[in-house]
């Protein structure tokens, strides 16, 4: 089965109903979606596929249509995504595990609203559970971003 995975097309040798974490974690060794509760709801395991949120642990590989990127293919080169960046600056993370499907969620967010307010913010982000309880920073963080992105 081929995969589209941050810009490279990936063998994957799997049957179709293996949940995408499991292919992206296990065959093609890309760590950053992290197993949570399997169940997709705590966004711990949270890739875009085309643009779009989705939880990875509950996905099998033969419904994946298109390109799916992970928090590994936000980064430019050397330089990383304004959502990166601006948890950097915020110091969002604590323990750091749910931190990809924070990130992932927020970017997907910016995609669709430029300047979301906290009540876009907190729609957006619901589904993505924060042992730590740092979901001040987490806001705080994608303003910074949607700030950088009006700059840029």
């Amino acid at each position: 089965m081929q995969l589209t995975v941050n810009g490279n097309s990936l063998d994957i040798d799997a049957e179709p109903d293996m949940p995408l974490l499991w292919a992206l974690r296990d065959i093609a060794n890309i760590r950053g979606p992290k197993f949570g509760c399997g169940i997709a709801m705590c966004g711990a395991c949270t890739v875009l596929v085309n643009g779009q949120p989705r939880r990875s642990c509950s996905l099998p590989i033969g419904d994946v249509d298109g390109e799916v990127t992970t928090v590994e293919g936000l980064a430019d080169g050397d330089t990383l995504h304004a959502v990166q960046q601006a948890w950097i600056a915020e110091q969002v993370p604590q323990c750091g595990y749910c931190q990809s499907g924070q990130i992932m969620s927020a970017v997907a967010l910016l995609e669709e609203v430029d300047n979301p307010s906290d009540e876009d913010i907190d729609n957006a982000m619901a589904g993505n559970l924060c042992r730590c309880g740092t979901y001040t920073q987490i806001r705080a963080a994608i303003k910074r971003a949607a700030g950088s992105k009006a700059g840029a």
